[in-house]
């Protein structure tokens, strides 16, 4: 997604408003950007703190700042100046961070991203973008460039499968319709994923989520959950301030409540081993054939 992200926002690198910072990141990506905006990309060096704090105050000054770099930097080590210069002043600051869940692989925890969204929207005024797909990135981005609000940008790597054609982009998308169970993804996990369920016959009925705090979900949601009786979700983030707790909170308050509920999250490190990204969802139950098998399961219990 990096490349798909520079390249949309060098469309927007002669805005005068726009200014980019990065956390001494972003190499063999980003240098056509920095070519592009010249002074007005920043390097602010390994000081995450500080350059949250200057983007808050480049925001204050009436410019439209984007702070970039992986995701446990960027929302971990400054969360006190997120908190206070950014989220309490309701500053428009876009935070990029790029390798959410276990994208950084073997490289360990302190580069893996699973409790970042459900971190960030404790915080007032804060939204997260969580792009499943190289082409989610224009319209989040166009957005993104017009935002009152604090918002939080998760990247992954696109896994789209070469048969599926998304959609026009929304906060949230029937994308493989069916008859069968209900399910529900968070981010690019989904394209594997739905890879598999194609392959499989089961026909689910198959839901994307790219944008939080959710509010009711839509209509046809919460009838194919009535229909089916039975939802999955499957989301690499822990379950704590994770999107399956958020919609089993939206589910009940709309009287909506599935014979079944299961909720595939991030467990963190179930062997104490590092891998790769594929390792660790397949440890966690988030690889295409485990969720395959939940739903075999469900369509035949």
């Amino acid at each position: 997604m990096r490349q798909e992200f520079c390249r949309t926002l060098l469309e927007f690198s002669a805005c005068p408003e726009f200014v980019f910072l990065t956390g001494d990141l972003g190499f063999m990506a980003l240098e056509p950007l920095r070519e592009a905006m010249g002074r007005r990309f920043i390097n602010a060096g390994v000081a995450e703190q500080n350059m949250v704090g200057v983007a808050a105050g480049l925001s204050k000054s009436g410019l439209r700042p984007w702070a970039y770099s992986i995701a446990p930097f960027l929302y971990a080590r400054p969360f006190e100046q997120i908190r206070n210069d950014v989220c309490l002043q309701n500053l428009p600051v876009v935070l990029v961070g790029n390798g959410g869940g276990y994208g950084y692989g073997v490289m360990g925890s302190t580069h893996h991203a699973l409790e970042d969204y459900g971190v960030l929207l404790t915080l007032p005024n804060m939204r997260a973008y969580i792009p499943a797909f190289d082409s989610d990135l224009r319209c989040m981005i166009q957005e993104l460039m017009t935002v009152k609000h604090p918002a939080y940008l998760r990247l992954g790597y696109s896994e789209q499968p070469s048969w599926l054609v998304p959609g026009p982009y929304a906060a949230w998308r029937r994308i493989l319709p069916g008859d069968g169970p209900t399910v529900a993804f968070v981010g690019p996990l989904a394209g594997a994923a739905l890879d598999a369920i194609r392959e499989s016959g089961l026909n689910a009925d198959s839901w994307l989520v790219s944008e939080l705090p959710i509010h009711r979900p839509p209509p046809e949601f919460l009838s194919s959950v009535r229909r089916s009786g039975y939802l999955l979700v499957v989301e690499e983030h822990v379950s704590g301030g994770g999107f399956g707790q958020m919609l089993a909170c939206e589910l009940l308050a709309a009287g909506v409540c599935p014979t079944r509920f299961v909720l595939r999250p991030a467990l963190g490190y179930v062997s104490g081993l590092y891998g790769s990204q594929r390792f660790h969802r397949k440890e966690c139950g988030l690889d295409p054939e485990s969720i395959v098998s939940e739903l075999n399961h469900a369509a035949h219990s």
